[in-house]
């Protein structure tokens, strides 16, 4: 009897071990099933919404994903459910890809040259090919005087290498002024220009000078 008491506790404690690991195995495809719906369902967001939101997605998604790699551990034959995470993790980089590309198109990086030639010359007037044919007769005193302005305001912030591509962009636009005389600059107009390239050139030899020497001390210390 008490052998028979005995075997059944057995079977019983046996039961109970296999049942708890039949549960902890349905949980598991259960979590990769939810990572996997997760991902296919980011296919329903709109760019514009995904753009909005993506730091709530990817944080949702490094959840998600843990949960279902950790989820494998309990999984007796889990290469079904590890192709079914791979194939979802390309989907999301797929995507992310693409959100990106997104971002990239909406807020371009503009590097540290084009930056200070946007400051000097206003957005997008000057490109990496440094070309003046958008200044003529009518709007070269303009630029002038815009150039010196934004100059004045902002010279405190130019680094040595700023003041060199200054000096080759101030090169440029007086050579454009050449050409420019040519095609019927007024007199009047001229004679302005003059007093901003008198007032200008002083300044800026000061001006680099100061960051050079600026420069050099920073590398002493």
């Amino acid at each position: 009897m008490k052998r028979s008491a005995l075997l059944l506790g057995v079977a019983l404690i046996a039961l109970g071990f296999t049942s708890c690991k039949d549960e902890k195995e349905v949980q598991a495809k259960k979590t990769v099933e939810t990572y996997v719906v997760y991902v296919d369902s980011l296919e329903n967001v709109s760019t514009e919404d995904a753009q909005t939101n993506w730091e709530s997605i990817d944080a949702v998604y490094q959840l998600r994903v843990s949960e279902a790699e950790t989820a494998l551990g309990n999984l007796k034959e889990s290469a079904k459910e590890q192709d079914d995470i791979n194939a979802s993790r390309a989907k999301y980089e797929a995507l992310k890809a693409k959100i990106q590309a997104a971002n990239a198109t909406a807020n371009p990086v503009v590097n540290s040259k084009q930056k200070l030639r946007n400051t000097l010359f206003g957005d997008g007037k000057m490109g990496e090919d440094m070309s003046f044919t958008w200044v003529n007769k009518d709007n070269i005193l303009s630029v002038y005087e815009a150039f010196f302005q934004s100059y004045k305001d902002n010279k405190e912030n130019f680094s040595r290498e700023d003041y060199d591509e200054i000096k080759m962009m101030y090169e440029g636009l007086d050579s454009r002024k050449n050409t420019v005389e040519n095609e019927g600059l007024s007199s009047d107009d001229n004679a302005k220009i003059a007093s901003i390239k008198l007032k200008f050139g002083p300044m800026f030899k000061i001006n680099r000078m100061g960051a050079k020497s600026e420069e050099m001390a920073k590398a002493k210390e």
